[in-house]
């Protein structure tokens, strides 16, 4: 598989002057190209992690990474809207520990480092996605 060369991100300090008006976080670093880009980068990072591979045992394809950039998109400020299944109901039965959503986080992490994000706005899009922690992380729960 070839590799395919980091996409450059949008972001608000190199993003051209839109004015007065606040950008969300979404706009800030590009839109769903962006998104994509990171949630593709981010699942690279779990399916070869030893401990969270597993959880993925055939792997994650095109419609739950759709899925993922919408949730994202949405949540980032988007104008994307999520139409999937329920993510509480969708993770219920697949024992993420709150080990694995911290993991998880330091992947996010990495990728959005990795893709050049400021710090202030990847701070934020964990902040984000912390958010989401209820409805992903259900053993135990």
């Amino acid at each position: 598989m070839p590799l395919r060369m980091p996409m450059p991100m949008t972001t608000a300090a190199n993003a051209p002057a839109t004015g007065a008006c606040a950008i969300s976080i979404y706009e800030a670093i590009g839109g769903r190209a962006a998104v994509a880009a990171a949630v593709d980068n981010f699942y690279g990072r779990l399916l070869a992690d030893p401990e969270l591979g597993p959880l993925f045992p055939d792997g994650v394809g095109p419609r739950h990474r759709a899925y993922v950039v919408t949730v994202l998109g949405e949540a980032l400020g988007g104008r994307e809207r999520y139409r999937g299944p329920d993510l509480a109901e969708a993770h219920r039965d697949l024992g993420i520990s709150g080990a694995h959503f911290d993991l998880a986080a330091a992947h996010l992490a990495g990728t959005l480092d990795e893709l050049g994000v400021p710090r202030h706005l990847a701070d934020q899009i964990i902040q984000v996605v912390a958010g989401l922690r209820p409805a992903i992380v259900t053993a135990g729960a």
